[in-house]
């Protein structure tokens, strides 16, 4: 039997839907299944509507589903909003009895708080709805137990068996109910770690070495530094909340100039404000990392809902040119890759670089089945000034052919090091000579020729298909399960998924391309944002575009409709 299951579990915020998410992700995760699992929450602290969608299979799941054959509501609005989500052998649990009567066959009436009360307390109402669901799915409750001890094991012993109690009252709550898509649970061992991808850019962080990061909380980008608070007590790293974004990407750039490898994360808007920061490390060459969680804009926007709209903004942001480098990680294991590589890269070359996450990404939940191991191109430590010859005459702006300058650090050993935001002579003086300016530019331009070399190309699927899909960033996973479906119903397809984005690996991309008879792009923004850099980069043009806006993840689905109704 193969399984790919979808649950949906709604409420309001502060019912802890999460909490429901997470127990049953890591009952599946330690039966040996594949799991993901997307948030979908709104910008308030409690009311509103909030749900997870978990998928689980005995293969990869690359991303969300488009119907659910379990949708569990903890509040009436549920059923309102995903009713016509339900797969046609589905189920639909209500807290709401009139509701579940009228409703279709599909529909069971199950008092999710009375059964918490009788536990101990209505708070474990989500510890209800796990048991609810993972007894319908048919997963043993010993094997349920070990996971609630697991996750709770902050409680006090009391609390802890109240939560067994409630789970108990779930499995007993549905033990008359027949669920088709269940399935007969073999327990095995667990494949790889459950992580997010706020989570994976953290531990890229530390892999790469990072020793400061400051922040102006921002969603979806917060969970980054929480991620990086909880797990660098024990380490080198200092972690500061500053005052507003730009403050905190000003204090990166003077951790950097000091000697540490230092990144700040935030989403557009605080990007924004960085914009002018981000030119300061530009001109002084002055390595930073800025990780920019995308959400739908512009302004505040959609605050908790997932975007793509970035992508040009931060190619060209700030003030005239110069090189940096621009990363888009579709899986966490990517975004712990290219968060180690940026920060080893930025040190090398002296430049800023960018990496784009976006919410969906940053706050859902995979299965990584990878090593987390620090990459072997990785340096640690690169900066070294205490044998430099001549340091008397130290110049921290050298004209060099690669336009990578020797880098002292102040007040460490002879050199003076000098650097101002003006245009600058070789020393680090405010300059207003043409001739200087010119050859300035064309130092800083230098760096790109090496900078390309370390770009890698886009990843590729059946890349000698008569039709590519082009994607970038977190896109991958649901372009792979498209590509699957497309080819199933007798169409060549492949992909194509870019993750190093700039400086823009145009040779690379021409040859993939260029042999395609048509290619289509899959963005979620409403312009097609690569599109248009694949056209200015290569002269090649997309056939069309599957573009999403309103704020949700793309589906497999959704990609597969609108690609076969083109192609036929």
């Amino acid at each position: 039997m193969t399984i790919d299951i979808s649950i949906l579990v709604g409420g309001e915020a502060g019912q802890g839907i999460q909490t429901v998410g997470l127990l049953m992700a890591r009952t599946c995760h330690q039966a040996g299944l594949y799991v993901t699992m997307i948030n979908d929450f709104e910008s308030r602290i409690r009311g509103g509507h909030s749900f997870i969608q978990l998928r689980i299979g005995d293969r990869p799941v690359l991303g969300p589903a488009e119907k659910n054959h379990l949708i569990v509501g903890l509040d009436d609005r549920t059923a309102e909003v995903h009713a016509s989500e339900l797969a046609e052998d589905g189920l639909l649990l209500e807290p709401n009895e009139k509701a579940a009567t009228v409703q279709r066959q599909s529909s069971r009436y199950i008092d999710f708080e009375k059964l918490a009360k009788k536990s101990g307390h209505k708070i474990m109402t989500n510890t209800v709805a796990a048991g609810v669901c993972m007894a319908l799915l048919g997963a043993p409750f010993d094997h349920f137990k070990k996971v609630l001890k697991t996750t709770f094991d902050n409680l006090d012993e009391k609390h802890v068996e109240q939560n067994i109690k409630a789970a108990q009252y779930g499995y007993e709550a549905v033990a008359d109910v027949a669920f088709k898509p269940a399935w007969q649970w073999q327990l095995e061992t667990p494949k790889g770690r459950l992580i997010d991808g706020a989570q994976a850019v953290a531990f890229g962080a530390l892999a790469g070495d990072c020793r400061f990061s400051a922040f102006y909380p921002m969603s979806p980008a917060t969970n980054i530094i929480q991620s990086l608070i909880d797990w660098g007590s024990d380490l080198p790293l200092v972690v500061e909340q500053a005052e507003d974004e730009i403050a905190a990407v000003n204090m990166v750039i003077g951790a950097s100039f000091a000697g540490v490898r230092a990144m700040t994360a935030t989403s557009g808007g605080g990007f924004a404000l960085m914009t002018e920061g981000l030119g300061l490390a530009a001109m002084t060459e002055t390595p930073i990392v800025i990780v920019d969680a995308q959400r739908p804009g512009p302004a505040t926007g959609l605050p908790t809902r997932t975007a793509q709209a970035d992508l040009q903004f931060v190619i060209h942001a700030a003030q005239d040119e110069f090189p940096r480098f621009v990363f888009a990680p579709g899986r966490p294991y990517e975004a712990y890759q290219v968060t180690a590589r940026a920060l080893d890269l930025s040190q090398r070359f002296q430049v800023p670089s960018i990496i784009l996450l976006d919410q969906y990404l940053a706050d859902s939940i995979f299965l990584a089945e990878e090593s987390f191991k620090i990459p072997e191109s990785i340096t640690l430590h690169t900066i070294d000034d205490a044998g430099m010859d001549n340091a008397e005459n130290y110049r921290r702006y050298t004209l060099t052919k690669t336009g990578v300058s020797p880098r002292a650090l102040p007040c460490q050993g002879r050199a003076l090091v000098k650097a101002c935001s003006d245009e600058h002579d070789e020393e680090g003086h405010i300059t207003e000579d043409a001739g200087m300016r010119d050859a300035m530019v064309k130092k800083r331009h230098a760096k790109l020729e090496a900078m390309r070399r370390e770009i890698r190309p886009p990843a590729t699927m059946h890349a000698d298909a008569d039709a590519l899909l082009v994607c970038w960033g977190s896109l991958q996973g649901a372009m792979q399960e498209a590509v699957a479906l497309l080819r199933a119903a007798g169409h060549d397809c492949g992909g194509v998924h870019f993750v190093d984005l700039w400086p823009f690996p145009d040779t690379a991309t021409s040859d993939i391309l260029g042999k395609a008879k048509q290619f289509f792009m899959v963005e979620q923004n409403h312009t097609a944002q690569l599109g248009q850099i694949i056209r200015q980069q290569t002269g090649l043009k997309y056939t069309d575009a599957v573009l999403k806006t309103n704020g949700r993840p793309m589906r497999a689905d959704e990609i597969f409709t609108s690609v076969q109704t083109i192609l036929n």
